[in-house]
């Protein structure tokens, strides 16, 4: 029986040149690329870039805000006191409300859609680390949230300034009593910062990650008022612990002399308060090098 030989068949895929051409421009490496992770995390935080619903809460928040601080400055003209200690040092507290829902709205767009999405992977590729990737973000909610708290006592100062008969003693006397306030709001910032995005990095769902972040705030406070009604002597003092805020309240009494009453435990409030930031901050971190990429 005859062998027939087969020729093979000829190739039928071809390369078409559409144009593509490698990149040969300066590659600006991994500080760049936090940079610009940090800068789009900022505008995010506020809506910016994005439809008018989303730019809502955040600067309907810092718009209320804002209204504090004048109407606290126009009190102030109208009435011709004196600001006090507690005037800047008490802004953070009294606004504690609008904080928490700002802090709801905000860390869980940050990082709660990137995990929800899937989208992390391309984060990872390069040239950022995992490390860099959460400190950008951790770094972009406490510069919105300060920023928040700056504004109304930014107003509330030029209020003050612009007080007639105050004179160059007392304008000096009013920017230390701001300064004290701007560095009490950056207090607030970093601890609340830090552990609204350890709570919203738990879950890719924004809504269940914006229910644990006023969870936590609103069930530990009312513990935390309750323990110092009720409580005695040390048990008092130290009721405070139990809540973000109270615990805040107690390192600003500590360092500013102006916040609850702590007795001789300040020292150990702002321990703890250090130490709730470097976990928080280092959990959250830890949770990203645990992510799949």
């Amino acid at each position: 029986m005859a062998r027939h030989e087969t020729t093979p068949a000829a190739p039928t895929s071809v390369i078409h040149d559409i144009g593509y051409q490698r990149y040969e421009g300066t590659r600006l490496g991994r500080a760049h690329a936090v940079r610009a992770l940090y800068a789009s995390s900022l505008r995010s935080a506020f809506g910016l870039g994005r439809s008018a619903k989303a730019k809502f809460l955040p600067f309907g928040i810092l718009g209320l805000l804002s209204l504090i601080g004048a109407v606290f400055a126009l009190v102030r003209q109208l009435t011709g006191e004196g600001g006090g200690p507690t005037y800047y040092l008490g802004i953070p507290s009294n606004v504690g409300l609008l904080l928490i829902i700002f802090l709801a709205v905000v860390a869980p767009e940050m990082v709660s859609r990137d995990l929800g999405n899937k989208t992390l992977p391309l984060y990872f590729s390069r040239p950022i680390r995992r490390s860099d990737y959460a400190l950008a973000k951790l770094a972009a909610l406490i510069t919105a949230v300060f920023a928040v708290l700056a504004a109304p006592l930014v107003i509330m100062f030029l209020g003050a300034a612009l007080q007639s008969g105050i004179g160059l003693d007392g304008l000096w006397d009013e920017w230390r009593e701001f300064s004290l306030g701007v560095f009490n709001a950056a207090f607030y910032a970093v601890l609340l910062s830090a552990l609204s995005l350890l709570v919203a990095c738990a879950t890719g769902r924004r809504a269940f990650a914006a229910g644990g972040i006023v969870a936590v705030f609103l069930v530990s406070t009312p513990v935390a008022s309750a323990g110092m009604e009720i409580g005695t002597g040390n048990a008092r003092d130290l009721a405070g612990l139990a809540s973000p805020f109270s615990l805040l309240g107690g390192v600003q009494e500590w360092v500013f002399d102006e916040g609850i009453e702590v007795g001789h435990f300040g020292p150990l409030y702002g321990l703890v308060a250090l130490l709730l930031v470097a976990g928080c901050a280092g959990l959250f971190i830890q949770r990203y090098r645990k992510v799949t990429a």
